[in-house]
């Protein structure tokens, strides 16, 4: 038996403004669209699904994320709201007197751009908090963590140890070691850290999920299987959550360079929810520590131009081992020069099959000529449109007002015909799709309020595309995503305001999440 969806304003996006008045969907797929008394005629016998005003779209997909990272942060201390070190060191304080000796104080989301201080916080004075449990704070981006003297000493470093490939372990005038690790560095930290257990990747997975839903989104594509310990144990764990716990939840797995030898030993199957992409590795850091790979120095730090994760040589190797293996690219390139490497690599090493095209990660720093190059590849560009809102206007001191124009520049990447997908790069950012889609029409800094580059602003259409079309073809599902059209999976959010037709982004929430044709998320049986 099918379902019949109507009651509601049901945009397909097949084109801007086009709505159907009804849907019917059947073994998870759409079936037909018409008027209603058309489709009860047609199929009679179905369940039915009154919308009740509200507006139906195809189900948000959100192309860039780390959906266990999401679940840690909502299980771990989450610093992401937080404007000032001091609240960290009592969030810590408190928490030492809760846990056992020994055991990991792990924090995450601290940004030191939103502290009236701007300060770093030190290990000594992590030390003052406790000396008797390792400590690790993550900052918001992922690509620096500060810890204690305690996880250094797990961790082997000291003052006599050098900085590791594509990796800073930031040290103070005497030589010795503050506990600021940059990118590659700090893998030593993670290193020393005890393996995580099954049941904590499902529950961290379980949790991700479902706030997921709760935010509308069907699905996700996620980069984990490098990060707990064991390909084998994080595959296990979606196929747990995702398939034996019935969370559906359409989850595309990207595949980290480190794991991509061991993931092609075996065939993977783990259902219709589960599937894999392209192989993922870094060419840089991230702005925020100042190790995002540009091509001119740092405005604001003369004395740096960023971090290059890979030499060019280690670069073109792994993406010919991409290519051995059939598979597409996904790159993190958030600098200009980074940007500029990965386009030597893939102009090098173009994709082997047929249809095949690599995701460049970001593109936050560009440049015109870049752009033109990037224009003549196939490849789609992950953008995260909410870092528009969370990093400005400090991204400005970082880069130099004069190298701006083209940078976070989606406006002009889509006029000139570039595909581009939109994520939210949780947990950096907040998950919810309707904040990204807000900062790609509003382009307004959370700090002060202000509108960066009005010029590069979305229309709500183009900035909804970017999470439903655009996600859908950048893992080749433009023909069964997306929309809401014959033959395409029955997977919806709906709204209770028209996003379309009302300024009302922030105001506006989900009713209802559909994967599947299955109702997995209901704001009225979630109230209270």
């Amino acid at each position: 038996m099918g379902t019949l969806w109507f009651g509601g304003k049901i945009y397909t996006l097949i084109e801007e403004s086009d709505t159907v008045e009804a849907v019917y969907a059947e073994n998870g797929k759409i079936i037909d669209t018409g008027y209603v008394e058309h489709l009860r005629s047609a199929y009679p016998c179905t369940e039915e699904v009154n919308l009740k005003g509200n507006i139906m779209i195809p189900g948000f997909t959100d192309s860039h994320m780390h959906v266990i990272g999401h679940g840690e942060k909502l299980i771990r201390l989450d610093f992401s709201e937080v404007d000032s070190s001091d609240q960290i060191l009592e969030s810590l304080r408190t928490r030492s007197h809760e846990l056992e000796p020994g055991t990991w104080i792990i924090g995450e989301g601290w940004n030191e751009n939103q502290f009236t201080d701007k300060k770093i916080i030190h290990r000594t004075e992590l030390d003052e908090v406790t000396d008797l449990h390792p400590v690790m704070l993550k900052r918001i981006c992922h690509h620096a963590v500060i810890v204690n003297t305690k996880a250094m000493e797990l961790a082997g470093i000291s003052a006599a140890t050098p900085d590791p490939e594509g990796g800073v372990i930031v040290k103070d005038t005497n030589g010795d070691p503050t506990g600021y690790l940059l990118d590659q560095a700090q893998e030593l930290i993670f290193q020393a850290q005890p393996q995580v257990s099954e049941a904590y990747l499902r529950d961290a997975l379980s949790k991700s999920i479902e706030d997921c839903h709760r935010m509308g989104l069907v699905g996700g594509h996620t980069e984990d299987l490098a990060y707990y310990g064991s390909l084998e144990n994080t595959l296990r764990a979606f196929d747990t959550v995702i398939n034996d716990e019935n969370k559906k939840f359409r989850a595309h797995l990207l595949v980290h360079h480190l794991v991509a030898d061991e993931f092609q030993q075996e065939d993977r199957d783990l259902g219709p929810y589960i599937e894999f992409g392209a192989m993922k590795l870094f060419a840089d850091g991230a702005l925020g520590g100042r190790t995002a790979l540009l091509s001119a120095p740092y405005q604001d730090d003369n004395e740096t131009s960023g971090v290059s994760i890979h030499s060019e040589e280690g670069l073109h190797q792994l993406i010919q081992t991409a290519r051995s293996y059939k598979m597409e690219a996904a790159i993190h390139t958030i600098g200009d020069l980074a940007f500029e490497k990965a386009l030597d690599a893939i102009e090098a090493y173009p994709p082997v099959k047929e249809n095949q095209h690599d995701r460049l990660i970001h593109a936050q720093i560009l440049r015109s000529d870049l752009i033109e190059r990037a224009k003549k590849l196939p490849i789609i560009l992950d953008i995260q449109p909410r870092f528009v809102s969370s990093d400005f206007p400090w991204v400005i001191d970082r880069i130099g007002e004069e190298r701006m124009k083209n940078c976070y520049a989606w406006k002009t990447l889509i006029t000139e015909g570039l595909k581009c997908a939109g994520g939210s790069d949780a947990p950096i950012e907040p998950i919810d799709p309707l904040l990204g889609i807000y900062s790609a029409v509003k382009r307004e800094s959370i700090y002060d309020h202000k509108v960066y580059m009005p010029e590069e602003k979305l229309t709500v259409f183009e900035a909804v595309e970017l999470y439903t079309k655009g996600s859908a073809y950048a893992v080749h599902h433009e023909a069964d995503q997306g929309c809401i059209a014959k033959g395409f999976l029955a997977d919806f959010t709906v709204l209770n305001r028209d996003i379309f037709k009302e300024d009302v982004l922030l105001e506006t929430e989900v009713v209802m999440t559909v994967v599947d044709n299955t109702i997995v998320y209901e704001r009225k049986k979630h109230a209270g």
